[in-house]
């Protein structure tokens, strides 16, 4: 049986550059799917919530940078089509969850993969549909 492709949240890839308390945990978890062979992805929405983080509080060329390691780490970039917005908006219908966060769930959704994050917020997501995997 295939393993589960894992979707990783900006909470977490955030908690992993800025070496949170969660970073550990992160890090084993992108080390364990490349060396099992098993897929990571992020939405776009989500890579670009993690840029303007790191922009705002160094710069945009390390905001840059750290863009540059998301590529060089093999998570695959998932653009935001009109099915993968509907499902977010779906998400944010639901509570009061981030919208980017809600693009993370789509993702995560679409693709029956696992979400990493240690986001609170979206636990209002997890179901047999979204299975989380808590980094916090």
């Amino acid at each position: 049986m295939a393993k589960k492709p894992r979707v990783l949240d900006s909470w977490a890839m955030l908690a992993f550059f800025q070496n949170e308390s969660s970073a550990d945990r992160v890090e084993k978890i992108i080390n364990e799917a490349h060396a099992t062979g098993v897929d990571l992805m992020m939405s776009v929405i989500n890579v670009g919530e993690i840029w303007y983080s790191i922009a705002r509080t160094h710069s945009p060329k390390q905001a840059d940078s750290i863009v540059a390691e998301l590529r060089t780490l093999k998570i695959a970039f998932i653009d935001a089509d009109w099915d993968l917005t509907q499902l977010a908006a779906m998400f944010k219908t639901k509570g009061k969850i981030a919208y980017a966060d809600c693009f993370a769930a789509a993702v995560a959704k679409k693709f029956r993969a696992d979400l990493v994050t240690g986001d609170p917020e979206l636990k209002q997501v997890e179901s047999n549909e979204v299975k989380i995997i808590w980094v916090e």
